[in-house]
């Protein structure tokens, strides 16, 4: 629960930033699969919720390599904050 909290304070930070940064739509995708996770260890068949969860993970990690290859000191701090491992690269 306290990395929902903390997910919220960046939020609210980059509120006076455009929604639509890329910065905002990996913290929004993160929230997501979080709650997504959570409900995925209680209810472990529900295959719909799996689905989703694999394609919201996947949209954030093309937004993450972008990023990477776009700004990649935004990219490595974004990382640090949200406390999300490091992508690999293919």
């Amino acid at each position: 629960m306290i990395k929902n909290s903390f997910i919220s304070v960046i939020l609210q930070e980059k509120k006076e930033e455009k929604r639509g940064s890329i910065e905002s739509q990996i913290v929004s995708f993160t929230n997501k699969i979080r709650r997504l996770t959570s409900h995925l260890e209680f209810h472990r068949k529900d295959y719909s919720s799996q689905r989703g969860l694999k394609k919201i993970l996947g949209k954030r990690q093309r937004l993450l390599s972008y990023l990477s290859n776009k700004n990649r000191i935004r990219y490595k701090e974004l990382i640090s904050q949200l406390d999300i491992r490091e992508s690999k690269t293919r």
